[in-house]
């Protein structure tokens, strides 16, 4: 239980952890660890719902959807990501609700809607990028990275890499005074 208690856990208990869950994912699943697949069926559940002629036309669809349940692993996975940063951090007591952060409201004022909309649109970005590339950090970074794939590699490292370079351009060096 002391575990559960702490705001931070050790960087190898936890790269242990993912090394589990994913080959627990890939025995009993026969899939890799991922998430934004979920984004692709939302999506499209939502759209067969005005046009289920459209989502069944679509070889994009079709691959992910047809004859696939709807609510699956991964969906879960989606939802209970969230549930779960949330349980930590009451358990933990560092769950401090914060709308702007102070580097964002150093650099761009103080708007929550002008945060909203940066952290939509990074996010957005983030998922187009990964359904571009085949898969999100975790289906890339986490699974892909475990299994030596060169593509997943490739994805990481270029992921890291424009985050640094997005930061810099955001921020400036004179942005880590305000962190």
């Amino acid at each position: 239980m002391k575990y559960l208690k702490m705001s931070r856990w050790s960087p190898y208990v936890v790269g242990t952890g993912l090394g589990i869950l994913s080959w627990i994912t890939f025995g009993f699943m026969g899939k890799a660890l991922g998430t934004s697949t979920t984004f692709v069926r939302w999506a499209g559940l939502i759209e067969s719902i005005f046009s289920i002629e459209h989502v069944t036309g679509n070889p994009y669809y079709v691959k992910y959807l047809v004859d696939k349940p709807a609510l699956d692993w991964q969906m879960m996975l989606v939802i209970g990501l969230p549930i779960g940063a949330l349980i930590s951090a009451l358990l933990s007591r560092s769950y401090q609700p914060e709308d702007v952060p102070s580097l964002w409201k150093w650099r761009f004022g103080a708007s929550r809607l002008v945060r909203y909309a940066g952290a939509f649109v990074g996010g957005f970005l983030v998922l187009f990028g990964s359904r571009m590339a085949g898969g999100c950090t975790s289906g890339h970074g986490i699974s892909g990275g475990l299994q030596f794939s060169v593509s997943s590699w490739v994805f990481f490292i270029s992921f890291f890499a424009s985050g640094i370079v997005t930061a810099f351009v955001l921020f400036g060096k004179e942005g880590q005074r305000h962190v």
